[in-house]
């Protein structure tokens, strides 16, 4: 007689997928990073497909510019007024108020700062509906050569600068869910933001033009990340009253917390702002540098969701047994996502010029565009794995409470290397953008991690520098043959012949990196197929 187990085992595994599903689902620290790092990958997806929409009808014209750099006013207002990522410093207040039994005072401070920073939200928002032309003619002043392009830019920043007004509420509401584990919804939000965009356009872009991706955007985040996470939180039996206390513990925490974020500038923020800066004076580059950051955005999303999944359970170890569960998780998540990060650079950076191409020319946007594109999204590649680790350090220092630190050496960092991007610019063009880009995050990231040596929270002894080594040969070999097969290859090919030759080189390339990791005895493919073999044999 057949066995019954696989039959029985599949339902099994479907009920554990949909069990780890559900928006009251707790994580743990691995399900929170795998289910942000699937929802992030889909709402890449979506939000790719939008990009793709825009370059086909917009090419690298002015008017992509323009859409292109509206975001940015509205992204300053929200960091400089609430730190960008100041729900960050309220994960980890609920988290503290939840675990001391104060869970009435939590919601009374919710209500506070909620009430406050919307008020404060709303009146920058009406000074910078004010002052955009004023904003865009110093921020873009390569805009101003062009008339037509320099409205349209401020027209757009207008329609979109009430969104953050919503971002912050989802934001507040999200950390609710965080703080009780619950990631399901703050996962999916994202998700109805991107397609506001989409649908926006599809409806309404023939007769608003680009306007109509603004109004998409705008319609999307009230919709996603506020509505959404807010009524996850009421479920979890958070409610919202309206109330200004000045004197409120909860509020001055808060604003103790959150005001480093707010006075410091981090380079993971200011990168792009600085790229658009000195871009706004070459045709059509904000565009691509806009987009290739977008495009790099899709790897960067497995760092940044090990980041926001760390977040509250760095919070809960931090002090306990002397800080070494605390150092060690840091560690351990850090030497997993450089792991990671490493391999999947060692493919980007000689094949990102096919899967740019593949993806992006048609349309108005045309093959020296795809290339030009190609070569921005190549270079930041190589960065990916400080990127990923930093997200990490600066976690562990807002896990310990402690945001003036990372804060303060964001903004020296930022600083210092302001005078790289203007000089490598103005050496190598746009190109010396990307480099500088490059060169500032890896300063970031080895700077965290020296600050949280030295101030021994994590000891830099804890890496596990063996296996780096191991990826770093592997990265190395398998890089190194993709980059000789892509300089064989003729300069023009088909769409499907670039897609055979990602597929084949795909394929290359991983056996080349898991031959050289058994030969070195790299603990990592046989951690890989024991997570896999105990996922299938999970029972609810």
């Amino acid at each position: 007689m057949a066995s019954p187990t696989p039959t029985a085992a599949q339902p099994s595994a479907m009920r554990s997928i949909l069990r780890t599903l559900r928006p009251t689902h707790a994580h743990t620290a691995l399900t929170a990073t795998l289910l942000l790092t699937g929802a992030a990958f889909l709402s890449k997806i979506i939000s790719l497909v939008r990009v793709k929409y825009l370059l086909l009808v917009l090419g690298r014209s002015p008017a992509a510019d323009a859409f292109n750099a509206m975001f940015q006013l509205p992204d300053l207002v929200a960091y400089f007024l609430i730190g960008g990522v100041a729900s960050i410093t309220f994960v980890t207040m609920l988290t503290r108020y939840r675990e001391s039994g104060r869970e009435a005072e939590g919601q009374e401070a919710f209500s506070v700062v909620f009430t406050t920073m919307s008020i404060v939200l709303t009146l920058a928002v009406l000074v910078a509906e004010l002052l955009a032309p004023a904003y865009v003619r110093h921020a873009f002043p390569g805009f101003e050569r062009d008339p037509a392009q320099f409205a349209l830019c401020v027209h757009l920043t207008r329609i979109i600068l009430p969104g953050q007004i919503f971002f912050f509420g989802g934001g507040m509401f999200g950390a609710v869910l965080i703080a009780r584990r619950q990631f399901t919804l703050q996962a999916f939000a994202p998700l109805i933001y991107n397609l506001g965009q989409i649908i926006g356009g599809l409806l309404l872009f023939r007769y608003l033009g680009v306007s109509s991706i603004a109004w998409g955007a705008l319609a999307g985040v009230i919709l996603g990340p506020f509505l959404i996470n807010g009524l996850g939180a009421r479920r979890l039996g958070m409610h919202v009253r309206f109330r200004l206390d000045f004197r409120n513990e909860g509020l001055r925490y808060w604003v103790r917390q959150s005001l480093p974020l707010i006075l410091g500038v981090s380079l993971v923020t200011v990168d792009i702002w600085i790229i658009n800066y000195f871009a706004s004076h070459l045709r059509g580059a904000v565009t691509l540098f806009t987009n290739a950051k977008q495009l790099f955005s899709v790897p960067q999303m497995i760092g940044q969701a090990a980041g926001a999944a760390s977040l509250p359970f760095l919070a809960s170890l931090f002090g306990k047994d002397n800080g070494i569960p605390f150092a060690r998780s840091v560690n351990d998540s850090v030497g997993r996502i450089v792991v990671v990060s490493l391999l999947l650079a060692a493919f980007l950076a000689p094949m990102s010029g096919l899967a740019v191409d593949l993806y992006s020319r048609g349309g108005s946007f045309h093959r020296a565009d795809a290339d030009a594109m190609g070569l921005y999204f190549a270079i930041f590649s190589l960065s990916l794995p400080f990127w990923s680790s930093q997200a990490i350090y600066a976690r562990a220092f807002y896990a310990s409470g402690n945001t003036l630190v990372p804060m303060s050496a964001s903004t020296a960092v930022v600083l210092g290397s302001l005078p790289i991007y203007a000089l490598l610019f103005h050496r190598f063009g746009a190109v010396g953008l990307a480099w500088a880009s490059d060169l500032g995050i890896t300063i970031q990231a080895l700077v965290f991690a020296l600050l949280l040596h030295r101030r021994r929270l994590v000891p830099a002894a804890g890496l596990d520098y063996a296996e780096l080594a191991r990826t770093l040969l592997a990265a190395a070999l398998s890089s190194g043959t993709l980059f000789a097969i892509r300089h064989s290859l003729p300069a023009q090919l088909g769409r499907w012949a670039e897609l055979a030759i990602l597929l084949a080189t795909a394929a290359l390339w991983a056996a080349i990196c898991l031959a050289v990791l058994r030969l070195t005895g790299s603990a990592l493919p046989a951690l890989l197929v024991s997570k896999l073999q105990r996922r299938r044999r999970t029972v609810p």
